[in-house]
């Protein structure tokens, strides 16, 4: 069928068992941010955090216009290659002026942070030397129970947690203690990344405790 074909019967509905519980997601498909500046905002999360523009919305085929929207892929793995997008941006030049600074808690937009995963350690310590070398200020450098991160402030406010996973091994006995550990470092030694991780989270969570 083509974006043409107007068919005037819908096919049958298909039989779907009535279900006790929601159906578990694989994850978070794409996000999409509004923002004040499409430029801006593209050196931001394509020239700094390197995602890849993959489209953009144009008139519609009846000639309606359509906001001002990009598309970005990072990579999922080598075999898949890039994602139909895992961000996109749609420009609003009216939004509030952002916050001065991000803070963790407290902060004044709607969206806290958003976390973006890069494939092993050398990438992420190539990218956050990169983004220092740019002259992008880190907010925050910590060691959590699953990840190793620093985090940093998109154009209009938004926080951005930079990242790369911790083993498996390391946390899958204790997400919640792990989830619960957090060891900030100075940002100054952002690239400072010890690898002896710990993987007793005693005392930084219930392990008991279920979800």
């Amino acid at each position: 069928m083509t974006a043409t074909d107007s068919s005037t019967e819908a096919p049958p509905a298909p039989e779907v068992p009535k279900r006790t519980a929601a159906v578990a997601p694989r994850g978070v498909n794409h996000l999409v941010l509004n923002v004040r500046d499409i430029e801006e905002s593209h050196h931001f999360w394509s020239d700094l955090l390197g995602f890849r523009q993959v489209g953009n919305l144009v008139a519609a085929p009846d000639g309606r216009e359509r906001p001002t929207m990009r598309f970005y892929s990072g990579v999922r793995d080598a075999a898949q290659g890039q994602h139909h997008h895992d961000i996109a941006l749609m420009e609003q030049p009216d939004l509030p002026p952002p916050p001065e600074k991000w803070t963790l808690s407290g902060g004044g937009c709607a969206v806290n942070h958003i976390a973006i995963t890069y494939p092993d350690r050398e990438s992420w310590l190539a990218e956050v030397k990169f983004l220092i070398d740019s002259g992008v200020r880190i907010s925050r450098r910590t060691d959590h129970g699953m990840t190793h991160s620093i985090y940093i402030t998109d154009p209009n406010g938004y926080g951005v947690e930079v990242l790369y996973d911790l083993p498996r091994e390391v946390w899958e006995n204790d997400i919640n203690g792990a989830l619960n550990y957090a060891v900030d470092h100075p940002r100054s030694e952002a690239l400072h990344d010890d690898t002896d991780y710990l993987d007793d989270f005693t005392g930084w969570g219930d392990p008991a405790d279920k979800f």
